[in-house]
């Protein structure tokens, strides 16, 4: 079994209760469906409320490199230190020999109005499928990131307006 790990850290200028607030339950979801049709096709609830147990189907916009979707399971949620892990539980990667694709969202404080969000893909990969290791590519979490930032500004900028 091959394994390996990709991180990206982005700085956001907003408490991390504020950054928790959106990644901690479904609002990245729909976030992304909304602002990256380039790469969401959709994203449809399965099973769940947000919570630990909770099921989506990613269903990615048609001509990307790599799988055109898969569903994850919601497998981790740490309110406390504002953890979040999701794992492919049917299709994409599984289908192309990975035994286990996780991705996890840590919202780190920084200060009183910043805060880290790291994020990280773990994955391992049967041994007669090592090569499909190349696929894996930290870029949709980095584009999510952004996404995320920018939403977090507008709506800072939006409450500090009122």
């Amino acid at each position: 079994m091959a394994a390996g790990q990709l991180e990206h850290e982005l700085e956001l200028h907003v408490p991390a209760s504020e950054a928790w607030d959106l990644f901690g339950g479904l609002g990245i979801g729909n976030l992304v469906v909304e602002e990256m049709p380039q790469s969401f096709q959709k994203v449809e609830l399965i099973e769940g409320d947000g919570g630990v147990g909770t099921i989506l189907k990613l269903t990615f916009t048609p001509g990307l490199p790599g799988p055109a979707g898969y569903s994850e399971k919601f497998t981790k949620i740490d309110h406390e230190n504002r953890i979040k892990e999701t794992e492919v539980v049917e299709g994409g990667y599984l289908e192309l020999g990975f035994a286990l694709f996780r991705v996890r969202f840590d919202v780190i404080e920084k200060g009183e109005d910043s805060s880290i969000l790291k994020a990280t893909i773990e994955y391992e990969v049967k041994e007669e499928y090592a090569a499909n290791a190349s696929l894996v590519s930290i870029q949709t979490l980095v584009n999510i990131a952004e996404v995320a930032k920018n939403y977090l500004n507008r709506n800072k900028a939006a409450k500090e307006v009122k």
